[in-house]
């Protein structure tokens, strides 16, 4: 059984820092991709960053958070995260961990993924 749980939003001022967890259960974890996508209110769910094993992690950004956020896993303990550093109003949405247990390449394609967590808000102001 594939699980996704999200934790670590919360509210935080511009500029301010947050740091999203993902524990997941179910898979072998080191062996697939997983991403970050959000969704805020009255907009489509977007890809935020993805990360695939090998090359020490290989990982995809999207342009709006290059350089401000970073995803990174910890295989032993079944775990990523996404550090989320100078924080804008507009990351301000419900964040979404996301896993793909069929192909090998770090997409921000919502449709590339096969399980999803319940979410984490994150709110900006």
């Amino acid at each position: 059984h594939v699980q996704l749980v999200e934790s670590g939003g919360g509210s935080v001022q511009s500029g301010g820092s947050l740091r999203l967890s993902c524990a997941a259960s179910g898979f072998t974890y080191s062996d697939i991709c997983m991403a970050w996508f959000r969704q805020a209110p009255g907009k489509e769910r977007e890809g935020v960053a993805a990360i695939c094993p090998g090359g020490g992690g290989r990982t995809n950004y999207a342009d709006s958070v290059k350089g401000r956020f970073t995803i990174s896993r910890d295989g032993a303990k079944n775990i990523i995260t996404l550090q989320m550093d100078n924080l804008k109003d507009e990351d301000t949405a419900t964040y979404y961990c996301a896993a793909d247990l069929v192909t090998d390449e770090p997409s921000l394609l919502e449709t590339q993924y096969n399980y999803w967590g319940q979410g984490t808000q994150v709110t900006v102001s």
